[in-house]
Order: structure tokens, then C-alpha cells, then sequence
């Protein structure tokens, strides 16, 4: 039996699934948790549980209406490009502080 360490909705999971089944439980893991943020995105502040189970619907109705399901293969890129704005605020917070203070 192995385990594997999901990330989803932005919490910690450990689950147990047979040898040489990592790969799609890391897959299927994924796919949740990028709809979880979809629904999160979409209706604002969640319980986990609301949110978890919006994400759940958002899936099935695209299994029902017969759409392919993605897979995310990397980082959310609105994640990315907002957290390049906040480092780039952070920088520039630093750098201004660092500099010696004016005295007129």
C-alpha cells in the first residue's frame, strides 16, 4: 500500500492508494483542487466542506455534459502572475525602506 501527500483547497492530505496508483491519485488530487480554487474563485468565501463539495459538482457536470476533463500540469498561472505582483510590491517596500532617511 502507498501514500501519497495531496495538496488540495489549500490543505494537506495524506492518502493511502495501491502500489503504482501514485500517479493518478497525484492526478485526480490535482483536478480537485483546481476546482475547488474554480469554485472558491467563483462564490467567494467557503466553508472546506462547501467548497470541496461545489468542486465535486463542478467535475461531475462536466463528466455529465460529456466535456474532457483537464489536468492541471503545473501551477494555476493567475496564482503565479499574482504572486510576481506581490513580490515585485515586497521588493519595492524593502528597497524603500532600506534607503537612508532624508533629513532636510
Amino acid at each position: 500500500m502507498a501514500e501519497v501527500e495531496l495538496t488540495i483547497a489549500g490543505r494537506p492530505y495524506r492518502v493511502a492508494c495501491r502500489n503504482g496508483e501514485e500517479d493518478n491519485l497525484r492526478k485526480a488530487g490535482a483536478l480537485v483542487d483546481a476546482k475547488s480554487r474554480e469554485a472558491l474563485a467563483g462564490l467567494g468565501t467557503l466553508s472546506e466542506s462547501r467548497q470541496l463539495l461545489f468542486a465535486a459538482l463542478l467535475l461531475a457536470d462536466q463528466l455529465v455534459e460529456g466535456r474532457d476533463v483537464e489536468v492541471p500540469t503545473g501551477p494555476d498561472p493567475e496564482l503565479v502572475e499574482r504572486t510576481d505582483r506581490l513580490a515585485a510590491r515586497l521588493e519595492s517596500l524593502a528597497d524603500a525602506l532600506e534607503r537612508p532617511a532624508r533629513t532636510d
